[in-house]
């Protein structure tokens, strides 16, 4: 005779806190709270007889039992949601939701998203704006602009598509640039006050000023003080204001150096092993609306004029370890 199956219910809970590895986590994602969550597992664990979870002070692992049990719910689960996002999606295509990284959101998407909805009236975008990585199972998300190491391993199940190769540039006002400037004399990039935009803070491949001022062949001791911010989008105003030198993502910098708000200190640009990468999943790839985005960015990015924004190219390899490079002097 087999034995009656489990409620549904107490199956998700279980598959939701295995995959996160926390019952606040996964609590949070069903919107239930944490008791309610521990109530439906050790419901599950009587059912079987058996743990499913280890439970710590502040962590939970799985049991033996608990990881034969896992793989076979969370295949499932992903089938689930799949099919009901696949219903959804077909039913409410006029909707898109685009998860991005607050300073690129900002300093360069919001100012042009007004053509993708002239183009697309039927369309409704919604703009997810946050520096984690969006779950597409789980978040509600569409489509992604992410910013990836170049070589990094990616899921299988997701498209990721190159949309520009990051690199870092000098940054000034124009006001600031006059008050230190010329920066083409690499004495004054030395002794001019610093501005660090550290949104990517602790990541060993992201550019900072002292690979900036390896690269150029200058020694500055006081290269970690100035200002920091932990936002691009921060970094940029304050720049904007005149309050210092930035290293900044170029591709953020864009439309402040285009418009004559910020001017381009020094022509040597660090290189990162980084770029922008649109992600989708591949089973959605080609649904309309995401098909429209995404070509509609890739035009985007294709029509940016950097010398109309004063950007030239004398590049250098950055992130962390630069290597040897030589500016130009004047």
């Amino acid at each position: 005779m087999h034995k009656a199956f489990p409620p549904l219910n107490a199956l998700r809970a279980f598959e939701a806190a295995a995959r996160r590895l926390s019952l606040t986590k996964a609590a949070a994602e069903l919107n239930v709270t944490p008791g309610a969550l521990s109530h439906q597992i050790r419901g599950l664990e009587d059912h079987f007889g058996a743990k499913l979870f280890e439970r710590g002070v502040r962590s939970i692992a799985l049991t033996n039992l608990g990881r034969q049990l896992y793989p076979g719910l969370q295949a499932g689960f992903v089938h689930i949601r799949e099919a009901v996002e696949n219903i959804a999606f077909a039913t409410d295509a006029r909707v898109l939701v685009v998860s991005t990284p607050p300073g690129f959101t900002s300093k360069w998407l919001a100012p042009r998203l007004y053509r993708f909805s002239q183009a697309h009236p039927d369309l409704d975008v919604r703009i997810s704006s946050t520096m984690q990585i969006a779950d597409f199972r789980t978040d509600g998300v569409d489509i992604a602009i992410r910013n990836l190491t170049k070589d990094a391993p990616t899921d299988p199940h997701l498209l990721v598509e190159k949309l520009i190769d990051q690199s870092f540039i000098p940054v000034c006002s124009p006001d600031f640039a006059r008050r230190f400037g010329p920066f083409s004399a690499l004495a004054n990039m030395a002794r001019a006050p610093l501005i660090h935009d550290e949104t990517f803070a602790g990541r060993t491949d992201m550019s900072n000023w002292a690979d900036w001022f390896a690269a150029a062949g200058v020694v500055r001791k006081d290269v970690n003080r100035g200002l920091r911010f932990n936002s691009a989008d921060h970094a940029l105003d304050a720049t904007v204001e005149g309050a210092g030198l930035l290293l900044a993502h170029a591709v953020l910098a864009y439309d402040d150096l285009r418009t004559g708000r910020l001017v381009v200190a020094h022509d040597l640009t660090i290189r990162s092993p980084r770029a922008y990468c649109v992600v989708c999943p591949k089973q959605r790839q080609d649904a309309p609306n995401l098909r429209a985005f995404r070509g509609w960015i890739r035009r985007e990015i294709d029509a940016l004029d950097w010398r109309k924004a004063g950007v030239v190219k004398n590049t250098a390899s950055g992130g962390g370890k630069a290597r040897s490079a030589r500016a130009r002097r004047s």
